[in-house]
């Protein structure tokens, strides 16, 4: 028998006669390798969840990319991630790190015949259980004009919830070895009450307030610039920063830092619009069309601001998990209780369609997604299921797939993810475990035993454990969510 196998010395050729016996030690060969990769991936997995070696004992906030790798081994990597990501750690337990973003791309991944196809449909598998991976849309316009093929640096990669990094002024438009330095936001809820349906004074104080989150970022960066390279010795002897290998100890890190993004985001755009025109633009067309004005004026600051400066500003749709109950509490207790704008005890999410409104799943897709390309510096979708989304894999994967039509750049789906800590079971919980009958705080025979379900909800976009564990204003967020309809 002839076979063709790579020759592991590196020759040219390859083509050699194995025989049955040969082909059965390629073979075994392949499955120990597969087997290796994925306890690899199984180690990977645990170690960030255990590794609480972050400020205050917490595990590293991780992000890892994947999906359009059609090589082999490629291909067996991300598999074997994916399978240990769907079998949990110890007990069962979803893991909450990384944060992984499944790369979809049409012809690599996202239809029949594509060479990773499968992998996708891994992906949704393991999503509809484990909340992880998130979807990414490299075919997005605003992603796609800076792919290269053949350069995977040139992927859109997201970091967390939302974060996005690519458009560079100073160097090399790519994700590798560069980051966003720092961001402040905006609250438009307040700019909205303020100005009362005046937009010529609305504008005028967003204005004021960009110019101050500007200046203020300028600031920040000088402070930054003006450490050295012998400050951070992991980041330059490890290669992490772009242009870090051409610094010497006592240079300044302007070099580097110059290739990372300066970035203003806001919260509460649904309020803001409440507060200004009594509607959000989840209600009404023209509330949707002053929303993308107003977020394009921002963008608009920021582009400028990018020339005149010659720095990387950008617009990011803030995460806000404790930002938006401080902002709240605060306008409340200074403007008293607005309907539909300080009446909750927490703002929406950047530019979202308010959490608490009833709208199907693909109107909310199509209402966010224009906003994704406005928000250059980072952005995020997504979607609230009802139910075991693993009994309908069919309706998972048709979402994901309309985000990729409407335009998303990066969306994420939400549904309920449960577990008994006592008896192990994984799955959706109400007030009694269906597989010991266990009831929350109390055992079988009623008495207290302190230990509660975990109920593992996804906040902005990564995952996080118990609900008594949220702020005041992500559980009244959480509480408030509408199911939407598929």
């Amino acid at each position: 028998d002839v076979a063709k196998y790579p020759c592991s010395c590196g020759s040219v050729g390859g083509i050699y006669s194995v025989g049955e016996y040969g082909k059965k030690i390629v073979e075994k060969a392949i499955r120990d390798t597969d087997k290796q990769t994925y306890q690899a991936m199984e180690g990977l997995v645990h170690n960030l969840n255990t590794m609480n070696s972050r400020a205050g004992a917490q595990v590293p906030f991780s992000s890892i990319n994947y999906g359009t790798d059609t090589s082999e081994e490629g291909r067996m990597l991300v598999r074997n991630l994916l399978l240990a990501t769907e079998a949990g750690l110890g007990n069962g337990e979803t893991p909450i790190f990384p944060i992984q973003i499944f790369r979809c791309k049409h012809g690599v991944n996202l239809d029949p015949g594509d060479p990773n196809y499968d992998l996708f449909k891994l992906a949704c598998k393991v999503s509809a259980k484990r909340l992880f991976p998130n979807f990414s849309f490299q075919d997005a316009p605003y992603n796609a004009q800076y792919y290269k093929e053949g350069h995977p640096e040139t992927e859109i990669t997201y970091m967390g919830c939302r974060t996005r990094v690519i458009g560079n002024v100073n160097g090399p438009e790519i994700a590798y070895g560069r980051g966003n330095l720092s961001f402040t936001s905006i609250n438009l809820p307040r700019i909205g009450i303020e100005a009362n349906g005046n937009w010529d004074k609305f504008y005028k104080l967003l204005d004021e307030k960009l110019e101050l989150v500007r200046d203020q970022l300028l600031e920040r960066f000088e402070y930054q610039c003006s450490k050295r390279s012998y400050n951070f010795p992991f980041q330059i002897q490890q290669g992490v920063w772009l242009g870090g290998e051409k610094l010497k100890p006592e240079d300044g890190l302007r070099e580097v830092l110059k290739n990372g993004t300066l970035t203003v985001g806001f919260i509460g755009l649904a309020e803001c619009l409440k507060a200004m025109m009594g509607v959000h633009h989840g209600e009404s067309d023209e509330a949707q069309e002053k929303g993308l004005e107003i977020i394009g004026h921002m963008r608009t600051f920021t582009d400028n601001t990018t020339k005149d400066t010659r720095l990387n500003f950008s617009l990011i749709a803030t995460p806000a998990e404790g930002l938006s109950g401080r902002f709240t509490r605060i306008d409340k207790k200074k403007y008293g209780e607005i309907p539909g704008v300080t009446d909750r005890d927490y703002y929406t999410n950047s530019m979202h369609v308010p959490v608490y409104y009833n709208i199907s799943a693909f109107d909310k897709i199509r209402k966010e997604a224009p906003y994704h390309a406005l928000c250059n510096g980072g952005h995020i979708a997504y979607i609230e299921l009802d139910g075991d989304p693993t009994k309908n894999l069919a309706a998972f994967e048709k979402v994901v797939k309309a985000m990729d039509a409407a335009g998303i750049g990066y969306g994420a789906i939400n549904h309920p993810v449960d577990r008994d800590p006592c008896c192990g079971f994984s799955g959706i919980i109400g007030d009694t475990c269906p597989k010991c009958g266990r009831k929350a705080f109390y055992n079988k025979d009623g008495e207290y035993n302190g230990i509660n379900f975990d109920r593992i909800r996804r906040i902005t976009g990564y995952l996080v454990g118990t609900l008594e564990k949220f702020n005041d204003g992500k559980r009244a967020e959480e509480a408030d969510r509408i199911k939407h309809k598929v």
